[in-house]
């Protein structure tokens, strides 16, 4: 397997066990009364798995998102840009422009 490949679905499954734990914890401290609403409908599975894969959706996301960002190397120390001077603009009144010349 390509290891972009590997690095990604390695991420998306931390993300997608990091959705159980929180769904877990959702059920289990009965936020929002979920847990009774879950426990006595017909379809309470199908409801805690879109629950699952879509809170599993965004913190994979977010896992890999962070997992790229942490990549990052470190700076060497130089600045950024270029130290050029800055360039001031004049501002022209619109009525006192002179006129163009076609060029």
């Amino acid at each position: 397997m390509h290891p972009i490949a590997r690095f990604y679905a390695k991420h998306c499954l931390i993300g997608f066990a990091a959705a159980a734990v929180f769904v877990g914890l959702l059920l289990k401290l009965n936020v929002a009364n979920l847990w009774h609403l879950i426990s006595t409908s017909d379809i309470g599975l199908m409801a805690v798995f879109l629950l699952w894969f879509f809170h599993g959706i965004v913190f994979a996301g977010v896992q890999t998102g962070v997992a790229v960002m942490g990549m990052a190397e470190d700076d060497d120390g130089k600045g950024g840009g270029s130290k050029a001077p800055v360039t001031r603009l004049v501002p022209v009144p619109a009525g006192k422009s002179e006129p163009h010349d076609g060029r």
